[in-house]
């Protein structure tokens, strides 16, 4: 769990202070997710946060916070620990030199894949979206969830955050408490975009960032599109364009015809057949000059 995420778990839990469920869910998914570092702590002060929450009248919630508060003290101590032993340890080259070998081997821990024995989804994962304690607005990050971890390696918090930002767009685009209609109807087009079978590699794009919450949005359906509906679309855009443009006549100008008005001899016509086929064609003609027009056959 990476500090915005922290940040954003830390900002609900002191909106939902007057709800012990919502405040109990939120303090289970820091407890089970978060892995405290001296760094981690210090810039989303999540532990001064849950620390306010240490004499609950709720004694499930006083329990798990004294148990968290505990266990991040030990960690911490234990950092600074190994922190004082790396130090007397960087007296050689060698020592230097491993340091950048522990940094990767933790960077290929933070990018392991997500391995599921069960069809992915917010109660198989263990994940809580009870987020806002808004009915709505909560069923629309558990929907985006099963949507987006569906096939998906990532791990569950990083998709719950994605999740989480793409309906904070949503709601930013349409408030729920003021245009519930709007969101509910932004939210059906978004969400049939996401599990479009036409494009199954939308989910990928978005868990990996390739394709930002407010762009998913905002934009319009067209661009989110593969490439071979788009060059399909464009296709048909061309095609409709000439069905709306009409065929053309090809008209001839000659000195054949003089016009009965003007008497000039610059005379525009073209012939189609307006009767039966063994009867001859109809001539029709335009004067160049004056825009006099008439037909014969």
């Amino acid at each position: 769990m990476d500090s915005k995420e922290v940040i954003t778990l830390v900002k609900n839990l002191e909106k939902s202070k007057a709800n012990n469920d919502s405040v109990l869910e939120i303090l289970t998914v820091l407890d089970k997710n978060l892995k405290p570092t001296e760094k981690l702590l210090r810039e989303t002060k999540v532990g001064v946060v849950v620390n306010q929450f240490k004499k609950s009248s709720n004694a499930q919630i006083a329990s798990l916070v004294k148990k968290m508060i505990g266990g991040w003290r030990d960690a911490i101590s234990k950092e600074k620990k190994q922190k004082a032993q790396s130090k007397s340890a960087a007296g050689t080259a060698s020592a230097a030199a491993a340091n950048p070998a522990n940094g990767a081997t933790s960077e290929a821990r933070k990018h392991d894949k997500y391995v599921s024995s069960k069809p992915r989804s917010a109660k198989n994962d263990g994940v809580i979206t009870s987020i806002y304690n808004h009915k709505l607005r909560d069923m629309v990050i558990r929907a985006f969830y099963d949507a987006l971890a569906k096939d998906s390696e990532h791990p569950p918090q990083s998709v719950l955050t994605t999740a989480i930002a793409v309906e904070k767009e949503l709601n930013k685009l349409n408030n729920c408490e003021t245009n519930e209609k709007g969101y509910k109807d932004k939210y059906r087009v978004v969400y049939s975009n996401v599990i479009s079978k036409n494009n199954p590699d939308l989910k990928h794009k978005i868990t990996a960032g390739d394709v930002t919450p407010d762009h998913l949005v905002s934009c319009d359906p067209r661009e989110l599109a593969p490439e071979h509906l788009k060059k399909k679309f464009e296709e048909i855009s061309k095609q409709n364009l000439f069905n709306a443009q009409g065929a053309t006549l090809e008209r001839s100008v000659t000195d054949r015809f003089t016009c009965g008005k003007c008497k000039e001899k610059k005379v525009s016509y073209y012939q189609l057949q307006t009767r039966s086929a063994d009867e001859p064609l109809t001539t029709f003609c335009t004067c160049e000059v004056c825009g006099n027009r008439w037909k014969f056959s």
